[in-house]
């Protein structure tokens, strides 16, 4: 029975990881069919300039354009200890892209904690969005505000703990 259990849950958890992916892998998917297509019409040379879209549209969506995440946990005991914001945010979500790219290199010093991966990350932005897991929504000395203008969020960066 214990073993039944601890298969679930981490098969739960492969899930929910791979969750994250199914854009990105549905936009190379996509691209791949259109260059297929083109090359079959024997126009291989127009080919190559939608496959490069869609692999930059997946690479965008992905998980690799945010700083890693960490769990909800580790990100407040790091906020508490340097003042920094802690952004939940989720892959796919263009307010979250936004967001991303325009705090440029200041992205790096905000504490990112992805909700698909982090059942506690999910929990706390329903419980601060009346049960919606809208992201992102960023904790700034404990008080929730849900996808505040980027440059709000890099005036709180520049501010001292």
């Amino acid at each position: 029975m214990a073993w039944c259990e601890a298969h679930f849950d981490s098969s739960i958890a492969f899930i929910l990881m791979m969750r994250a992916w199914i854009l990105p892998m549905l936009l190379v998917l996509c691209g791949s069919v259109l260059a297929a297509g083109l090359i079959a019409s024997e126009t291989p040379g127009t080919a190559a300039v939608p496959s490069l879209v869609f692999v930059l549209l997946a690479v965008v969506n992905s998980p690799l354009i945010f700083p890693r995440s960490i769990d909800a946990l580790e990100a407040q005991r790091r906020s508490a200890v340097d003042g920094q914001p802690v952004v939940f945010w989720r892959p796919g979500c263009t307010y979250c892209m936004r967001l991303r790219i325009r705090l440029g290199r200041s992205a790096r010093q905000v504490h990112w904690v992805d909700i698909w991966r982090d059942p506690a990350a999910a929990a706390a932005v329903r419980a601060a969005n009346g049960g919606n897991e809208t992201v992102p929504t960023v904790i700034v000395a404990g008080r929730p505000h849900t996808n505040p203008d980027p440059a709000w969020v890099r005036e709180q960066l520049s501010r001292p703990a």
